[in-house]
């Protein structure tokens, strides 16, 4: 078998090296930077592209996705609390600019950073702690703002910028917890004061109206009494007794009335004082003389009403 002339293997090996060296690809949103003998040439977007090798050379690539950089930033706050705030920023190559974005800027991570910090720690001081929370989206659109005069001249489109956390010393989250606790408990206690109080006047409503329709009833009570009592009082008048002996009357059978239901109850403790055989003839006689010293005390009053008016009807 004939051996493989040497000078075809060089030639395939050059052959090999050539295409690599002529060919290259560029991925989708992406864009590669040619220079020739060190010089800038030219931008290649993604697709088979071509360049003359040991000449010309990809000299890198720039990604042109959206990007997000995040930024953590720890400042002071205008009452003198330090807050740690997390930024997010979103930032894309402008096609149009790939040139700048690649030979202007060294390290944009950083340089975003930089204006970042910047922008924060001007903004956050001139706020209190709740204004920081209220406000975040006054400390993007300041930081987008800045970023955007300053990363375009290098390429650089910012897309946008969000406060996504603010994070106040632990010492202050605890207050503020303390605080939030208080004030709930505060509108709890509110609320319970006037449940409370609906009760107290509801079970007060309910009282008065009960001692109402008692007192009432005690009248009503009274009233049927009395109309009895003027009934029995007639009934005997008619039989000729007069209207003194008529209550003495009414008052004895009353009182017996009433021992007689007392010795009905078999469980109560109840007595009747006095309560002798002779206790309905006292009390009888008692008040016939009770109501014979008033009948003389109301005929002297007459009397001596009628001798002053005489005496003022002479003078």
């Amino acid at each position: 078998m004939d051996e493989f002339p040497i000078s075809n293997i060089v030639f395939i090996v050059i052959a090999i090296l050539l295409v690599y060296g002529i060919f290259f690809l560029v991925k989708q949103q992406t864009s590669a930077i040619i220079e020739r003998f060190g010089k800038f040439q030219s931008v290649r977007s993604s697709g088979l592209q071509l360049k003359i090798p040991l000449v010309d050379k990809v000299a890198g690539r720039i990604n042109l996705k959206i990007q997000q950089l995040d930024v953590i930033v720890e400042t002071k706050t205008k009452d003198d609390v330090f807050v740690r705030l997390k930024v997010s920023v979103q930032f894309q190559v402008m096609k149009d600019k790939v040139y700048d974005a690649f030979y202007k800027l060294e390290n944009p991570q950083s340089q975003i950073t930089s204006y970042v910090f910047d922008v924060v720690r001007a903004e956050v001081p001139k706020m209190i702690l709740d204004n920081v929370f209220e406000r975040k989206d006054d400390v993007a659109n300041a930081v987008k703002s800045e970023l955007n005069d300053a990363m375009q001249d290098y390429g650089y489109d910012i897309i946008k910028t969000l406060v996504t956390d603010i994070d106040p010393d632990e010492q202050v989250k605890t207050s503020m917890n303390r605080i939030n606790a208080s004030e709930r408990e505060k509108v709890a206690a509110e609320f319970e004061a006037e449940a409370e109080r609906i009760k107290i006047v509801a079970k007060a409503r309910a009282e008065a109206e009960s001692k109402r329709l008692q007192g009432q009833g005690i009248a009503d009570q009274r009233r049927e009494i009395a109309r009895g009592l003027e009934e029995s009082v007639d009934v005997l008048n008619n039989v000729g007794i007069n209207s003194q002996e008529a209550s003495a009357l009414i008052v004895v059978t009353q009182h017996y009335d009433t021992l007689q239901s007392i010795g009905e109850e078999t469980n109560t403790n109840l007595i009747l004082l006095p309560n002798s055989p002779q206790a309905g003839s006292d009390m009888l006689n008692n008040m016939v003389a009770s109501f014979t010293a008033s009948n003389q005390i109301g005929e002297a009053m007459k009397k001596a009403e009628a001798e002053k008016k005489n005496k003022k009807e002479d003078n």
